[in-house]
């Protein structure tokens, strides 16, 4: 078997002498291409459970790290079970390989995972919470600076970029804004109808659909939808474009990233925001209307004095403000999260969910903000 080129092992059970003894012997190449051979004779000789183990590799003719490593790899294992393994026969190249591979593997054990208790938890995850804060707090610097040296010098606005953000998040989202606020109309006008039948109120159902839409659900209902739709876009396009190292490409060249992909979506999101507000507000409203006169049967021309009545410019003004500081909280979130892909695609994913929740959670949390300032403004 020694004439033969490729990697071979034989072993053998000395019964007569020591009948817990086996001596295995190892010929030909034992490279990369022909370990594979092997495996399985290591795998029985494994399997043997003899306590004493001689492993004679003098007719091996060449030996490489991957040879070098299965029989390593093998008196280990042969070891932890308790045997005792022998190599007999190494020549002094092979000798110091052998060497290299265990002083390697010794390195390279896994390290076993440390428990970690729950305030230790808790604190790392107040960690990572403060320094995604710090580097939020530090992004939205970079961009109130970059939009200041915008406004002094006007001709570095980028408006081609502003015009195709506008209509990726304005113009195309009309459509799901617009149904979804005619539902939800019609859902608040079906819900309010028959309490107010009971007591005779019919008519104030003008009241309940444009006070709720004008001043809470229409920048709020808009608002989520924009998250979920282009906030969640721009993450996953800024984090594409910094995996692909596009982002590095454009620092190189002397583009400022802030400049080319985070002003124009800011800027295109603060004037769309309240356009859109204000069509959910004709949709929410219309949906009510339908609803007021087929439940109820107050005509348009009733429904629409009465509305005319109950709502103030006040009441149309407190949701129109509200949209411009969801679309930064939307575009600044977006776009921040696509800057902390690292890795590979999986993080693109990661972050754009982070995305969206973190900006429906931060446009949440300002909208009550924002009717504790009317409430007490007595707005």
């Amino acid at each position: 078997m020694t004439a033969k080129r490729v990697a071979y092992l034989e072993f053998d059970h000395n019964a007569a002498s020591e009948p817990q003894s086996v001596s295995a012997r190892c010929a030909g190449e034992w490279t990369v291409r022909g370990v594979a051979l092997v495996e399985p004779h290591l795998a029985a000789l494994v399997s043997t459970g003899a306590g004493n183990i001689v492993i004679d590799v003098s007719a091996i003719s060449a030996l490489d790290t991957a040879g070098a490593w299965l029989l390593h790899r093998t008196s280990q294992t042969l070891e932890r079970r308790g045997a005792t393994v022998r190599l007999s026969g190494t020549r002094p190249e092979f000798d110091t390989l052998l060497h290299l591979v265990a002083t390697r593997a010794e390195m390279a054990e896994p390290v076993k995972p440390v428990k970690v208790g729950f305030l230790e938890d808790v604190g790392l995850q107040s960690w990572r919470s403060l320094n995604s804060l710090s580097g939020m707090l530090a992004f939205i610097g970079e961009s109130a600076v970059a939009f200041l040296r915008s406004l002094i010098q006007p001709r570095r606005i980028r408006w081609r970029p502003i015009l195709h953000n506008l209509q990726t998040a304005g113009f195309e989202a009309l459509p799901i804004t617009g149904l979804l606020s005619f539902l939800m109309g019609v859902v608040i006008a079906y819900q309010g109808a028959d309490q107010l039948q009971r007591f005779g109120a019919n008519i104030f159902i003008a009241d309940l659909v444009g006070l709720a839409m004008l001043r809470e659900l229409s920048p709020l209902l808009t608002a989520i939808i924009v998250a979920g739709r282009s906030g969640s876009a721009y993450a996953a396009q800024i984090g594409t474009m910094k995996i692909s190292e596009e982002i590095d490409a454009l620092r190189t060249i002397g583009v400022g990233p802030q400049e080319l992909l985070v002003q124009p979506k800011i800027l295109a999101l603060i004037i769309a925001l309240p356009l859109l507000t204000v069509y959910a507000d004709i949709a929410g409203v219309l949906g009510g209307m339908i609803m007021a006169s087929s439940m109820l049967d107050i005509s348009y021309g009733v429904f629409l004095d009465r509305l005319e009545e109950a709502l103030s410019l006040s009441s149309f003004l407190t949701g129109v403000i509200k949209a411009p500081v969801f679309a930064v909280i939307i575009a600044l979130v977006g776009c921040f999260q696509g800057f902390q892909v690292s890795g590979s695609a999986d993080s693109v994913g990661r972050q754009t969910t982070v995305s969206v929740v973190q900006s429906i959670f931060l446009v949440i949390v300002a909208d009550a903000i924002f009717s504790v300032i009317f409430n007490w403004l007595d707005l």
